[in-house]
C-alpha cells in the first residue's frame, strides 16, 4: 500500500535545538515534536509536514518568519542539494556548541555517565578545504533542477559529482566543492570536460552500462596528489587517451592510477589497481611519522585535525615506558605508531588485511620495532590466546566503527581489566552505550570532543576510563 501523503502546514514553529542528524527541532503548542530540514535554533518558520514518524514529524520550511542570529550564507552553490555539508548555514562557533552538547547528552542519557572533567571541544582554524580524500561518480542520468526540467531545449544529462540523497541512481553535478583543496576542483572539471569533448560514455547505475564509472582524488598536507579512475568497460585506447591527458595537464599528480571495475558497486578492496604514471602511493607526515597512503588505505580524512586527535590520545593514555598497550580497531596503525615511543610495546588488531599490511609497512618505514599488528575479527581474535601471546595490557586504546564495540569485545575488556581505556569514537551514541556496559568496573575520568568534520553534524569524541579501585 502506498504511503498516504501528509498535507499539513504548521505555522510559526520556533527552532530550539538540533538533533543528531543535524535537523532543527521544534515543539508545537500541542506538544508535537518536529524535525525540520535546513533550520537552526533561533529560526521561526512555517513548515510543510513530509512524514509522520514514531514520536515526531519530519518537515521542511516553506516560509521564514524570523531568521536566527547564527544563520550564515552558505559558501557552496550546491548547499542543500548534494547532501553534504548540511551545517554551512550555521555559524562555526555555534556548530561546535551543538556538537559538544550532543555528545554530552548522549553520555548522560544513553550512557548514564557523567565525566569528572569535560574538556572544551577542539575546533579547527580553517573549516573548509580540509578533506584529503574525495570520491565522485559519473552518471549519464544526472539529477536535474526544476528549472532545467522546465527548459524546452535539450539538457546535458552527463554529470560528475555526488549521489543525490535518497536517489541512489542520481548524481548531482558538482562545479565547485569546498571540502578538498585545489587543484581538486580543477582536476574533476577538466576530466569531465575532456570526457564530454571526446564523447566518452558516462556510467548508468541502473542499467550497469557505460565507460567512466568513478573518480577518486587524494592529497596530503605536503601537496602530493593521487588520482584514481574506475572504468566499467575495458577500452584500452580511450583509457590511455584520458590518462595521458591527466598526466600532461596536471604534472603535479604523483600517483595516477586506474582499475576496471565491473561489479555492482564501486568498492576498491577486491580490485586490481594499475599504476599508469608515477608512484602507487602518496606520503603523509603526522608529527615525526611518515605514512604511505595507497588507493585502498584508510587514513583520517582530516589530517591536520588528526594531529590534534592523536595528541589528545597521547595525553589521556599517559603511558609509561614499561606498559603494554593494545590498540583495538587499529586500521592502518596510525595511533599505534604515534604511541609506540611512549610504551614497552603496542599491539594493534584490525579485520582488514590490507590495512594491517599498510600498518606493518609504516612501522618499518618509521623504524618502529615495538609495534605489532594482527589481522582478525575483533570479537573472535581478541581472546585469551591473544592476551597470553602478547601479555596483559596495562592500557587499551579502542577506536571502533560507527556501530561501536561488539558486546563480546566489551566483555573481554572487562575480563582483561586494563588500568586505563582510551575510547575514541565517531558516534557518541554507540560510545555512550558501551560506556554504560563498562561502568561497573570503570570510572569516566575525562571527555573531549574533536571536530574532524566542519560544516557537518559529525564529531569525534575521546574519553578516558580509569579502573575503579
Amino acid at each position: 500500500m502506498a504511503r498516504k501523503r501528509i498535507d499539513k502546514v504548521v505555522h510559526k514553529l520556533e527552532i530550539r535545538d538540533i538533533n543528531t542528524k543535524g535537523m532543527g527541532v521544534a515543539k508545537s503548542d500541542e506538544g508535537q515534536i518536529y524535525f525540520i530540514k535546513n533550520s537552526i535554533p533561533g529560526d521561526i518558520v512555517d513548515v510543510r509536514v513530509l512524514k509522520k514518524k514514531r514520536g515526531y514529524f519530519e518537515a521542511e520550511p516553506i516560509k521564514w518568519i524570523q531568521s536566527s542570529k547564527d544563520r550564515r550564507t552558505p559558501q557552496c552553490e550546491h548547499f542543500g542539494v548534494c547532501g553534504g555539508c548540511k551545517w554551512q548555514h550555521l555559524a562555526y562557533e555555534t556548530q561546535l556548541h551543538y556538537k559538544e552538547k550532543g555528545v554530552l547528552q548522549n553520555l548522560k542519557s544513553i550512557g548514564k555517565v557523567i565525566p569528572e572533567t569535560i574538556l572544551p571541544i577542539k575546533g579547527v582554524d580553517h573549516p573548509y578545504f580540509y578533506r584529503n580524500k574525495m570520491e565522485f561518480s559519473f552518471s549519464n542520468n544526472r539529477w536535474l533542477t526544476t528549472e532545467e526540467i522546465k527548459e524546452s531545449g535539450e539538457v546535458e544529462r552527463n554529470g560528475l559529482g555526488f549521489h543525490k540523497p535518497q536517489m541512489w541512481d542520481k548524481i548531482v553535478d558538482i562545479s565547485k566543492c569546498h571540502l578538498q583543496a585545489d587543484p581538486s576542483n580543477e582536476i574533476r572539471n577538466e576530466i569531465k570536460a575532456f570526457a564530454l569533448k571526446h564523447q566518452m560514455a558516462f556510467f548508468n547505475a541502473r542499467t550497469q552500462e557505460g565507460f567512466l564509472r568513478s573518480l577518486m582524488i587524494k592529497n596530503t598536507l605536503g601537496g602530493e596528489i593521487m588520482v584514481l579512475l574506475q572504468f566499467f568497460e575495458d577500452r584500452p585506447k580511450e583509457i590511455t587517451l584520458l590518462l595521458n591527458f591527466i598526466k600532461d595537464r596536471f604534472p603535479a599528480v604523483n600517483a595516477l592510477l586506474y582499475c576496471i571495475n565491473q561489479k555492482s558497486n564501486d568498492t576498491l578492496y577486491d580490485q586490481e589497481i594499475q599504476c599508469f604514471h608515477g608512484s602507487e602511493f602518496i606520503t603523509e607526515n603526522i608529527g615525526e611519522l611518515s605514512f604511505q597512503i595507497t588507493a585502498k588505505s584508510f587514513f583520517q580524512t582530516n589530517p591536520e585535525q588528526a594531529k590534534v586527535l592523536y595528541q589528545i590520545a597521547v595525553e589521556f593514555a599517559a603511558l609509561k615506558a614499561d606498559e603494554i598497550v593494545y590498540d583495538l580497531y587499529t586500521g592502518t596503525g596510525t595511533i599505534a605508531l604515534f604511541l609506540a615511543k611512549s610504551c614497552q610495546k603496542i599491539i594493534g588488531i584490525e579485520a582488514v588485511p590490507e590495512a594491517i599490511d599498510a600498518a606493518k609497512e609504516n612501522a618499518l618505514r618509521n623504524k618502529i620495532e615495538n609495534a605489532f599488528f594482527e589481522v582478525g575479527d575483533m570479537k573472535k581474535y581478541f581472546n585469551n590466546d591473544f592476551i597470553q601471546q602478547y601479555g596483559k595490557a596495562d592500557v587499551v586504546i579502542t577506536d571502533p566503527p560507527r556501530e561501536g564495540m561488539h558486546k563480546d569485545v566489551v566483555q573481554q575488556l572487562l575480563k582483561l581489566a586494563p588500568k586505563r581505556i582510551v575510547y575514541i569514537s565517531c558516534n557518541s551514541a554507540t560510545q555512550a552505550r558501551d560506556l554504560e556496559l563498562l561502568s561497573s568496573q570503570y570510572q569516566l575520568v575525562k571527555s573531549q570532543a574533536v571536530d574532524m568534520f566542519p560544516q557537518t553534524h559529525h564529531v569525534e569524541n575521546i574519553v578516558l576510563l580509569q579502573l575503579k579501585r
